[in-house]
């Protein structure tokens, strides 16, 4: 992932790059104090997020996510402010994300598993299929998994697009209505465990975040048939032939939306 900060705070540049490769060692970015030279950088390198400080003495933060998006209009945008009174400015330019200074490593990774572009490269290891039957392949090979519970887990995940599922609703997902006792809670700690070790042993633990009791997809780090039908992806919406996750009763609702959508993409 290549990304750009920009703000006029020197402090400011660096923490938040500190932070990202503390996230991820493996990102590539640069800093910026002026707007100038932001610029003239996107003009000539692509870069998939732009983190972009509010109030700047040079030019807002806002101004220049419009002249971002000019140059490159699938460009990430993530505002990063010390004030909250801009979220509904920032929601109206349609950017990804929204982080309130000083930003902490567990809100920058949740705006970075929901991005409103999701990167995509060449390199990415894991394909995860959910038209016909949920599968995960590493390197072009099906991902095994040792209970079947840990794959449906898993799935539940995927179709939830990053959003952070609570441990309780995990359970209620997968032993139906159970209470939530001391038993159900450790066989659902068993399940999330299971999964990590698996992914550990692929070197993919990272398309997993944790946070708390709370865990989600990292929809940026996967290449998945059902976020590309929701980017709009022509030859993905044509492949879809109503059959979404067959092997999970819970996935019908969201056959319903995928049904719906597609009869709108068809028309446009």
């Amino acid at each position: 992932m290549k990304f750009i900060v920009v703000d006029d705070e020197r402090l400011a540049v660096e923490n938040l790059i500190g932070t990202l490769l503390k996230t991820d060692p493996n990102y590539k970015g640069v800093g910026f104090f002026d707007v100038e030279s932001a610029l003239e950088y996107i003009e000539a390198n692509h870069v998939d997020i732009a983190f972009l400080d509010i109030e700047m003495s040079e030019m807002d933060g806002l101004a220049l996510a419009r002249k971002f998006t000019e140059v490159c209009p699938q460009i990430n945008i993530i505002f990063v402010t010390g004030h909250s009174q801009y979220s509904l400015d920032a929601f109206k330019l349609h950017a990804s994300g929204y982080l309130l200074k000083p930003v902490r490593e567990q809100d920058l990774r949740r705006e970075l598993a929901n991005l409103r572009y999701p990167i995509k490269t060449d390199q990415s290891r894991v394909r995860i299929q959910t038209f016909g039957n949920f599968e995960v392949f590493v390197d072009g090979k099906p991902l095994e998994f040792p209970r079947s519970r840990c794959k449906e887990c898993l799935a539940y995940l995927v179709d939830r697009k990053g959003a952070m599922v609570a441990l309780r609703e995990l359970a209620a997902i997968l032993w139906e209505d159970k209470l939530y006792d001391r038993t159900t809670q450790n066989n659902i700690h068993q399940i999330i465990f299971s999964i990590m070790q698996t992914l550990k042993e692929e070197g993919i633990q990272d398309i997993i975040i944790k946070h708390h009791k709370e865990i989600g997809i990292n929809v940026s780090m996967v290449d998945c048939d059902y976020y590309r039908f929701l980017n709009k992806d022509s030859q993905i919406i044509n492949t879809f032939t109503g059959e979404y996750m067959s092997n999970y009763s819970w996935s019908e609702f969201t056959v319903g939306e995928l049904i719906r959508q597609q009869e709108v993409y068809q028309k446009m």
